[in-house]
Parts: structure tokens; C-alpha cells; sequence
């Protein structure tokens, strides 16, 4: 087998339902949608191993573990992050973390800016906008990822751009949009593996590869458990 066609594990849990695949080079070959029900790593395992017989692979011939890292759901994204981690540190593999609002910016193809918006809940949205420098080339980030209120991004936005993201599932924030936004089909909004794959052979190819003691999922706020318990911890007395 060359070294330009590495054989990779596709996680994607930053929603539901998740994704899982196995791909040679920049063919993807199986694939799979995990249940909705499912919320736990060890739900993964099944999965990874049905498509490695399929193939007729072992988990050693794998080469990298490629994941979606984020924002979206924050249980979602610990299953897919514990599962590449585990995985990458039994068989001694390489982790690719993909940035999940990239992978939705690749799928929505080149054109006018285009902001991605996942819920950030309590009315807000993570939002990032990305530009094309040409057809051809990758969309790049010209903002950094934020969380901003959803009635403060609306009103700073300029007269023409197309939006996409997870976040538009939402009547309360689809409802609300600009006029003038070009909203993308909606097949378009939740991260697939091809364009995770297409960015996985990037990080690949420059041989970037997450720590994989530091890797955590891209998410800004804590989750409703820590903001919970936070509330609940007594406040210090003088």
C-alpha cells in the first residue's frame, strides 16, 4: 500500500446522528449512521469493527484516526474525541482533528462569504465566517469562532451572504433571519464525511497532527451539567 493513500477511521458525533466511515486515499469506502439513542463511546466500537470486517481490513492496517472536533453537540463530541483518542493510543496512530464549522464552510462551496451558525442555547449562536481567495481553493476563517447573540449578528451583517449550519434546524433562529441571507439547502447544514475526509488528508499530507493528551472539542461554554453545578456551589463567605 503507497503512502499517498492512507487508510483513515472517519469519526463524526458533533451531532446526531453520528457518522462513522473508512476511507483509502480520497475514496471513502463504507459508511454507517449510528442511532440517535446512542450517547456513549463503547456504542462506536460495533461500528468501527462491522466496517473494518467489511473490508476485510485489521485495526492495524488503519494509518490515522480523522475527527470532527467541534462546536456542536457537547456529549457528541466527547464520544467521538474519547473514541479517536482511545483508539489512536491502542494502535498507535496518528489523530487528524478537523475543525467541524471547516468542514460545513467546504461543503457549502465557493461563492459570496458565508457565516456557519451552530445553537450556543439561550439565544445565542457559535458563528465563524469564511471566505474563498478562489473557486478552486479551500474556504479559509476570517473571523475567529464566537459565541455572539443571535439578535446582535443579525444586526451587523451586511446586505448580501449566504448562511449554513446546524443552528438553522431551529425555528426560533431560522424564522428570524435577514431577508437578504441566502440560506443553503438544507442537506448542507450538518457535517458529512466526504468534505471531512477532503480536510483529514490535508492535515494528513502536512503531517498535522493533534496532541493527543491535549486534544478536547472545540467548545467554548462549559455544558449544562458544569453550568449547573456551578450554580449550585455555595458562594464563599468573608
Amino acid at each position: 500500500m503507497s503512502a499517498e493513500a492512507p487508510r483513515l477511521l472517519l469519526l463524526e458525533t458533533s451531532g446526531q446522528p453520528g457518522q462513522v466511515g473508512m476511507a483509502e486515499g480520497a475514496t471513502l469506502l463504507r459508511s454507517a449512521r449510528l442511532s440517535a439513542a446512542r450517547r456513549h463511546a463503547r456504542d462506536l466500537a460495533p461500528t468501527v469493527k462491522q466496517l473494518l470486517e467489511e473490508l476485510g481490513w485489521r485495526p492495524t492496517d488503519l494509518h490515522a484516526v480523522a475527527v470532527s472536533r467541534g462546536p456542536g453537540s457537547y456529549t457528541g463530541l466527547r464520544v467521538g474525541i474519547m473514541s479517536a483518542k482511545a483508539l489512536a493510543y491502542a494502535l498507535n496512530l496518528p489523530i487528524l482533528a478537523v475543525d467541524t464549522f471547516r468542514i460545513l464552510a467546504l461543503q457549502a462551496g465557493p461563492g459570496d462569504d458565508l457565516d456557519v451558525l451552530e445553537d450556543a442555547q439561550q439565544d445565542k449562536v457559535y458563528v465563524q465566517r469564511f471566505r474563498w481567495a478562489a473557486p478552486e481553493s479551500p474556504p479559509e476563517p476570517i473571523t475567529p469562532l464566537a459565541i455572539r447573540p443571535f439578535t446582535e449578528w443579525c444586526a451587523a451583517l451586511p446586505a448580501a451572504r449566504r448562511v449554513t449550519g446546524p443552528a438553522l434546524e431551529l425555528d426560533t433562529i431560522r424564522s428570524r433571519l435577514p431577508s437578504a441571507l441566502a440560506v443553503l439547502p438544507r442537506e448542507l447544514w450538518h457535517p458529512q464525511l466526504p468534505a471531512l475526509l477532503t480536510l483529514a488528508l490535508e492535515l494528513w499530507t502536512r503531517r498535522d497532527y493533534a496532541d493527543l493528551w491535549r486534544l478536547e472539542p472545540l467548545y467554548l461554554r462549559p455544558s449544562e451539567a458544569e453550568e449547573a453545578w456551578e450554580r449550585r456551589k455555595p458562594t464563599s463567605r468573608p
